[in-house]
This record gives C-alpha cells, sequence and structure tokens, in this order.
C-alpha cells in the first residue's frame, strides 16, 4: 500500500495577510486567517527556530507550533528519496513504503521505470517491482493454463505443482475443488463425490461405494457390517464362518442346515469345531469320538471290526465272534 504524507501548510505572511484583510474585511474564511497570523506574530514565530532568519516575506511551514523557513525545514525534517537520494521538499508529494520515501515521480518499478503510484507492485529484496515484471521473473506458472500467477492472486498448491484457483478443478464435473478433499488417479485430481461414484468399489450387499473398512469374500467387496450370515443375518466380520455354495454361514446356522453328525456323539461335525474325522460306509464320527463300542478305546489309525452297527477294535472283536 501507498502511503502519501499530507503536505506541510505554507502559511502567508504578515504583510499579504493585511492585504487580503482589506479585500475580504467581510468573509469568515478572512476574519480567520487574520486572527491566526496575528497570533503567530505574538507567540514570536515571525523568525525560523532553526537559523533566526526573520520569516517576514518569506513562505515558512509550521511543526510543533514552532515557525521553520523552507530550506531549514528540508534540512530537518524531510525525508530521503530512495531513487535519486534527493530530499523530498515540503512542497513535493512524499511517497512511503514500509519506512522508506520517494519522490513522485520516482516512484517507479525497479525492472521497467513505469510508474508505480496508485499502482499495484510487489517487493522483491527490498525492490519494488510492477505486478508484470514480477510475474515475469519470480511468478509461479500455473500447472493447468501455464500461465503466471499474478501476485496478490490466491493460488492452491497440491504435490508440488502449484494452480491458479479457478483452474484447480476436479478433472470429472470441472467444478473448483478449493480447500475441499480430493483424491488423485493417474495424476488427475477428482473431488470425492466424483471419485467414489466412478472408481470407488461398491458393496455387494448394500451396494453402496466403500470408502473405508471394507473386507473382500471371494474377490468381491464388502462392507464389514454388511457381511452377514446367511441363515441368521449375524455380522460374520471377525468370526469364525463356513462357506457353503458361495454363501458364508455362522458356525451355528451351518451345523444346523448342512453339517453331518457324529455317530459317537451325535453333535454336529464342522470343519471348524473338529477338522478331522472318522468316515465310514456312509457314516462319520468325530476323530476323538471314533472308539471301540466295547472298551471305549480310540481307533484312530487302527483296524477294527464292526457286529451289526457296533465298531470295535481288534480284541473285542474277535471275544464276540468267540461268544457267538
Amino acid at each position: 500500500m501507498i502511503n502519501t504524507d499530507a503536505e506541510p501548510k505554507v502559511n502567508i505572511p504578515k504583510a499579504a495577510a493585511s492585504q487580503n484583510k482589506k479585500k475580504d474585511l467581510g468573509t469568515s474564511n478572512s476574519t480567520y486567517l487574520i486572527y491566526r497570523i496575528i497570533s503567530k506574530m505574538t507567540n514570536n514565530q515571525t523568525e525560523c527556530r532553526h537559523c533566526m532568519k526573520l520569516l517576514y516575506g518569506k513562505k515558512y511551514t509550521l511543526k510543533d507550533n514552532d515557525a521553520y523557513c523552507i530550506p531549514c525545514y528540508d534540512q530537518l525534517f524531510s525525508n530521503t528519496c530512495e531513487a535519486c537520494k534527493q530530499t523530498i521538499g515540503c512542497d513535493s508529494k512524499d511517497l512511503s513504503y514500509k519506512d522508506r520515501h520517494w519522490h513522485e515521480e520516482c516512484f517507479n518499478c525497479a525492472k521497467c521505470n513505469n510508474s508505480l503510484v496508485e499502482k499495484p507492485f510487489a517487493a522483491k529484496d527490498e525492490t519494488l517491482l510492477c505486478t508484470e515484471c514480477y510475474s515475469n521473473e519470480y511468478s509461479s506458472k500455473c500447472f493447468q493454463c501455464k500461465k503466471n500467477i499474478l501476485p496478490g492472486s490466491r493460488k492452491m498448491e497440491f504435490k508440488g505443482n502449484v494452480w491458479h484457483e479457478t483452474c484447480f478443478v476436479c478433472h470429472s464435473c470441472q467444478k473448483p475443488i478449493g480447500t475441499d478433499p480430493l483424491i488423485s488417479k493417474e495424476s488427475k485430481n477428482y473431488c470425492v463425490p466424483c471419485f467414489e461414484n466412478q472408481f470407488a468399489p461398491r458393496c455387494t450387499g448394500c451396494q453402496k461405494v466403500i470408502t473405508t473398512g471394507g473386507m473382500t469374500y471371494h474377490d468381491e467387496p464388502w462392507h464389514k457390517e454388511c457381511f452377514l450370515c446367511t441363515g441368521c443375518n449375524k455380522q460374520l466380520f471377525g468370526e469364525s464362518f463356513v462357506s457353503k455354495d458361495d454363501h458364508p454361514y455362522c458356525q451355528d446356522c451351518y451345523a444346523t442346515l448342512y453339517a453331518q453328525r457324529c455317530e459317537g456323539c451325535t453333535k454336529p461335525i464342522t470343519a471348524l469345531g473338529s477338522p478331522q474325522y472318522i468316515s465310514f460306509q456312509e457314516r462319520q464320527w468325530h476323530s476323538d469320538c471314533f472308539k471301540c463300542g466295547k472298551c471305549n478305546a480310540s481307533l484312530v489309525g487302527q483296524g477294527f471290526l464292526t457286529h451289526q452297527e457296533a465298531i470295535l477294535c481288534r480284541e473285542c472283536g474277535s471275544n464276540t465272534e468267540s461268544e457267538i
């Protein structure tokens, strides 16, 4: 921002005031001016506060109610121009930026020398540049349109690249993304709704988009909360289950609906409960239940005999045949 200091007030000496009194005696402005000058005279302000020279018939200015001739005022209080290094007199406009000062005609772009008065500009290493020169020298180029991003304009940064705010848009719907969440795919940026509609997997159960926390079953995506037992609708995520005809079942439902019953304990034989079982003549046993019907000895890995419906170890089977 350019700050323009107000010009010091140039006062009219006594002789000029007397003439004005005769010409404009009837006006309120003249009366006020005469009163002001007479007041200054009575306060001994007819001499320069610094050099003590009389100010009669000369231009002078006031600072803190003290009168100074123009040369003394410029020597004591005026700023030095950053460009030409000359004093910015009280009769010149003083333009300032960050405690630095310029004549109005010296306040120019350091590169193209065009005036910066009442125009936007940028500073680089204490050098002032117009926006066009600054853009050509230092500004980033938009990743989309390849044009300079002017100083002071808003830019968006993502993965080391920059965009104009209006160029940073969803690849699908072309709406500005701004600071909203986005997802990148194959170097293209998408707003979340467009990405979900085009690329996100959909749950096999509810057909809705899976954003987080999904799982797969037979290469099909599921929400965790949608992966249920086919029999009782119990949630199966994190639980043991059995697959039947590509449908998941909890252990209880599978045992009730499909599992073979152990000839020994009559309980279901499932791969989860007891992974090994014995099958003989369309009859099944848990490995732990496959025992001699008389002595209760385990028959797993042993020879055995049958007597009617009974399964017997060799010894018990031989004794049975002898008794017969």
